[in-house]
């Protein structure tokens, strides 16, 4: 799909008016044109993709006006219209069946790495990872690329879903690595009982009557079965709590990503269950108890 440079550029200095007038940031729409259009920063700012005569599109320029136009007036992520989104070293498809994978999830595959590192067992670095609710397979895939010598399974129950996370693990080259299950949380995974090294989760962790209240962008767009944690937002990760020792092995990881405000409840919810020691707490980097650690006595 074939587009002149100035006709890009005309369709750009509209979108870009029409974005401040929206309160959206121009600076989306470049990020979307490098994407879509194959053009990098330089090229934009200067706008020396003016002159060109064909540019490529992954998309014809009327479908991308027609995108743009609903993230203006209907909040649809501008990673949905990309069909893209940066996550780690990594470049993962994604569609609105999964979440969009957020810069603060990363920090789970680092302190996975940190957590095998202190572990009182060696050898974690090479058994059974399990990634539950993987989504687009960011997890999966992130420890995929930490632990070569791992295996890493992952299961989400929408068989949506799991078609985009293994397109990603294919097109990243950890297809071969990776195996996914269509199931709720362990259900799929009783072969594994008392052998796992470790359990990461980004689960469902919002509290429902919070759900609509979320920026437009996810609460009118993201899959809700991915943010809706019950109630008060746990339930998802007690169920967690209360199933992971049949499964993990002794000095075996359980990592959550969890809101900011759950953490004292969540380490109260770890200690009472009575199988998990060390129980640690972890802040992002805004400073927000986000993540989760303990090990399995």
């Amino acid at each position: 799909m074939n587009t002149s440079g100035l006709e890009l550029w005309r369709w750009r200095q509209q979108a870009a008016i029409d974005a401040i007038a929206a309160d959206v940031s121009p600076t989306e729409l470049d990020w979307l044109l490098q994407e879509v259009a194959g053009l990098d920063t330089l090229s934009l700012r200067l706008e020396l993709y003016k002159h060109q005569p064909q540019i490529q599109l992954k998309l014809p320029l009327a479908e991308l006006d027609r995108l743009w136009q609903r993230r203006l007036q209907e909040r649809l992520p501008v990673q949905y219209i990309a069909q893209i989104t940066p996550w780690r070293d990594f470049k993962l498809a994604v569609s609105p069946a999964v979440l969009i994978p957020r810069p603060e999830t990363e920090i789970l595959i680092d302190l996975a790495v940190a957590a095998v590192n202190k572990s009182f067992v060696t050898g974690l670095e090479r058994g059974h990872w399990v990634d539950l609710g993987t989504g687009s397979g960011a997890i999966a895939i992130g420890l995929a690329a930490v632990f070569p010598a791992a295996e890493v399974h992952a299961v989400d129950r929408s068989s949506s879903a799991l078609v985009i996370a293994q397109s990603n693990a294919q097109n990243l080259g950890y297809g071969d690595r990776l195996k996914f299950y269509l199931g709720n949380w362990w259900e799929p995974l009783e072969f594994l009982q008392g052998q796992v090294c470790g359990m990461v989760s980004n689960p469902p962790y919002i509290p429902s009557k919070l759900v609509p209240q979320l920026q437009p962008e996810v609460a009118n767009h993201e899959p809700h079965s991915a943010l809706d944690g019950g109630a008060d937002g746990l339930d998802c990760i007690r169920h967690l709590i209360a199933t992971a020792p049949n499964f993990l092995r002794s000095g075996g990881l359980w990592l959550i990503e969890m809101m900011g405000g759950q953490a004292e409840t969540v380490s109260e919810l770890l200690q009472q269950q009575g199988s998990y020691m060390n129980i640690q707490i972890f802040a992002d980097l805004a400073g927000i108890e986000r993540f989760a650690l303990a090990y399995r006595q």
